[in-house]
């Protein structure tokens, strides 16, 4: 796993919803085609095993934007020689939003209004000022 660690060339699988000429390519890959991805620079900072039980392996990815967690599963299966997929991906983190600050629906719904108006992220702060 070391060896993944630091910036590194990731192509985009073809079950991703990243466009290559106007079109996802899930959907082509739906349709049965493969077509040429181009490689792009990610950066690995983590990736620690959580649990080792063979044959399934548990660990914890700390990534650039753009980072396939299952392309690494299956790199890092390969380099191994003996395969490898994800059973389960739960991402916990993306830019400023950590899952140790987020609340269950039943919890918001039983928020007083004060709490809630206390929770909510004015939009300038949660959304990047190019997608407003």
């Amino acid at each position: 796993m070391k060896t993944f660690m630091g910036d590194q060339y990731q192509t985009p699988p073809m079950y991703s919803a990243k466009k290559v000429n106007g079109q996802k390519l899930y959907k082509l890959a739906r349709q049965g085609k493969t077509i040429e991805r181009e490689p792009r620079v990610i950066h690995v900072s983590r990736y620690d095993v959580t649990n080792f039980n063979l044959p399934e392996v548990s660990f914890i990815v700390g990534s650039s934007k753009g980072a396939y967690i299952r392309t690494l599963a299956h790199d890092l299966g390969e380099r191994l020689g003996c395969g490898g997929h994800l059973n389960s991906l739960r991402r916990t983190a993306v830019g400023q939003f950590r899952i140790e600050d987020s609340n269950t629906l039943e919890a918001i719904e039983n928020m007083a209004p004060s709490e809630l108006r206390r929770k909510l992220i004015p939009i300038n702060q949660a959304v990047p000022s190019h997608a407003l």
